[in-house]
């Protein structure tokens, strides 16, 4: 073996030994709330640490399904977290295609202004918003609040507009000629060519829609429409912070979310990827 295949050899090791570190590292603290959850209450804030549990207290996962309605909280997150989904997935892809393949007088000026919106922290208008939503169209607490400020999105528009940037215009064009409407380019020739877009989109927004815990806090005040991060700060009470319980209610909010990217994994690193090649 020469030199430099030795020190390619090298190089190759030590990239895999710095991933393995940090994927470890990235992997811990999920282990350790696993850990955690079946710890009893005293071993988990001990020290020194103690890092295996003594006597594994699986009755925890029994428990936070009657110490709070948890699965209430659950079924609202659902509710709200594929309602949200589905509308920003509808909602980027239309605006998309219009801003993509669409001609007409202000167009970029207009992608710009809206993509510009990114930049506004949300905390700078939230409270005006909050008054708008609750005094003028009266949906606090209720799930219509959050559904309704969270169905557009202008990161889903830009997402959605670099990848369309990305088929061939001539696509659409041979689909007019032979008499189809937008409606039917976008939907029979736009999304079918854009599904690891879509599926990005759809984890994305997803994951956020299910682990904000500010919108349904502010909107949110009754136990029948709470969601699930809410719903895991009743374990953090005034005298006493129950870390079993809240680990093990933590676990099993995770298993929708790593249903939803396992399944669709391999167009989700596709679509970030893709999606920033033209533009």
């Amino acid at each position: 073996m020469n030199i430099e295949k030795r020190r390619n050899v090298a190089v190759t090791a030590v990239l895999y030994i710095v991933l393995i570190v940090i994927t470890l590292g990235t992997l811990f603290p999920f282990a350790w709330m696993l850990v955690s959850s079946i710890k009893p209450e005293v071993e988990i804030m001990a020290y020194p640490i103690v890092w295996l549990p003594s006597k594994a207290i699986w009755s925890n996962y029994k428990e936070i399904w009657t110490i709070i309605p948890l699965a209430t909280f659950i079924r609202n997150t659902v509710v709200l977290a594929v309602t949200v989904t589905f509308l920003q997935v509808i909602t980027s892809s239309f605006a998309a295609y219009a801003f993509a393949k669409l001609k007409f007088p202000g167009r970029d000026i207009l992608f710009l202004t809206y993509f510009a919106t990114i930049a506004i922290p949300w905390q700078a208008y939230m409270v005006p918003q909050f008054i708008m939503m609750a005094k003028y169209f009266h949906l606090n607490n209720t799930l219509w609040s959050m559904i309704c400020l969270q169905a557009f999105s202008a990161f889903g528009v830009f997402l959605m507009r670099q990848f369309f940037m990305s088929i061939p215009d001539e696509l659409c064009e041979a689909a007019r000629i032979d008499g189809m409407s937008e409606y039917g380019i976008w939907g029979k020739i736009m999304l079918p060519n854009a599904k690891p877009a879509l599926m990005t989109l759809t984890i994305f927004t997803f994951v956020a829609t299910w682990n904000d815990f500010l919108g349904p806090y502010i909107y949110l005040t009754k136990d029948e429409v709470k969601t699930i991060q809410i719903g895991l700060r009743m374990f953090n009470t005034q005298y006493n912070t129950s870390y079993g319980l809240m680990m093990a209610a933590s676990a099993i909010t995770l298993v929708p979310l790593l249903v939803i990217f396992l399944a669709g994994q391999k167009q989700f690193v596709e679509g970030v990827a893709m999606s920033g090649i033209k533009g």
